[in-house]
């Protein structure tokens, strides 16, 4: 990830606008101190495997929710973009294990919209279905697989700018392997996009995490999004990442990052995760 941070700070001419200096000088000491952690992952020796995946992250994961587990998360995601800031101001997502290897998932968001030199609006947004489906197990040299297919339904205002005005679709596949403390994963996936002047689009991601206590995981990812409008562009970004466990049964997920070459200063994901489900028998 390293060599991405030479592109923001010391990058070529495409880079170092002034609209970029001023975004990343934001990012700048953010950046520096998860630098510094992440350069000492490698001093901690091998501790027993926590994974966590997806959320703080925009890369996904194949590892569903337990059978008759749950996944509750109370969460805000803010975005400072070039022509407008906006949030879930909360949003709710649940995941249910309703069958061995299959969960169904739901998220429900409150959104603001604050567009540059426009009022700012407040209201329900559009809401999320999925079904996630791992079909391989991982194993000692196979990695997980599965998929993880949405469906974001137009119930938010798109007249103020709360929701996308059409159903959209998402068809990822997302891959995951474990090493000791370390797990790494992400995939692909195409967006059903329709709408006057826009188009279909494919999101790639990879992320990777490390257990560095029994407490804390920190990971980071590495992004990149094809246009989704007529007259958009592709876009390339990261993210770093914490998960906090305060128990065996609630978390605190921090994430911040940035695109490096699209229309995103800013992006932080603070969230509250409740897991709970049937106790395993001795």
């Amino acid at each position: 990830m390293r060599v991405y941070f030479r592109f923001i700070f010391k990058g070529n001419q495409y880079f170092n606008t002034p609209e970029n200096q001023l975004r990343n000088s934001h990012l700048r000491k953010l950046i520096s101190v998860i630098f510094l952690s992440a350069t000492l992952w490698s001093i901690f020796i091998f501790m027993p495997k926590i994974v966590f995946a997806g959320p703080p992250f925009l890369t996904d994961d194949p590892e569903p929710v337990e059978y008759k587990h749950w996944e509750v998360y109370l969460a805000a995601q803010y975005r400072h973009d070039r022509d407008q800031d906006s949030s879930t101001l909360p949003h709710l997502e649940v995941n249910y294990g309703i069958i061995p290897n299959v969960q169904i998932h739901l998220i429900v968001p409150l959104v603001y919209v604050k567009p540059e030199g426009s009022g700012s609006q407040y209201g329900y947004g559009d809401t999320e279905l999925g079904v996630k489906f791992r079909f391989i197990q991982e194993k000692d040299y196979i990695p997980q697989v599965g998929i993880f297919p949405m469906i974001e339904f137009p119930t938010g205002d798109s007249d103020k700018g709360l929701g996308n005005g059409r159903t959209q679709y998402f068809l990822p596949i997302w891959l995951q392997k474990s090493f000791g403390p370390w797990t790494t994963y992400g995939g692909a996936g195409y967006w059903i996009n329709p709408g006057e002047g826009k188009k279909d689009w494919w999101q790639f991601g990879w992320q990777v995490q490390r257990e560095i206590t029994k407490m804390l995981t920190l990971g980071t990812e590495l992004y990149y999004k094809t246009a989704s409008t007529e007259d958009g562009k592709d876009t390339t970004g990261y993210t770093f990442g914490a998960i906090i466990n305060i128990n065996e049964n609630h978390h605190i997920l921090l994430s911040a990052g940035q695109d490096i070459n699209g229309p995103n200063y800013l992006s932080v994901y603070a969230g509250y995760q409740f897991t709970y489900g049937p106790q395993e028998k001795e």
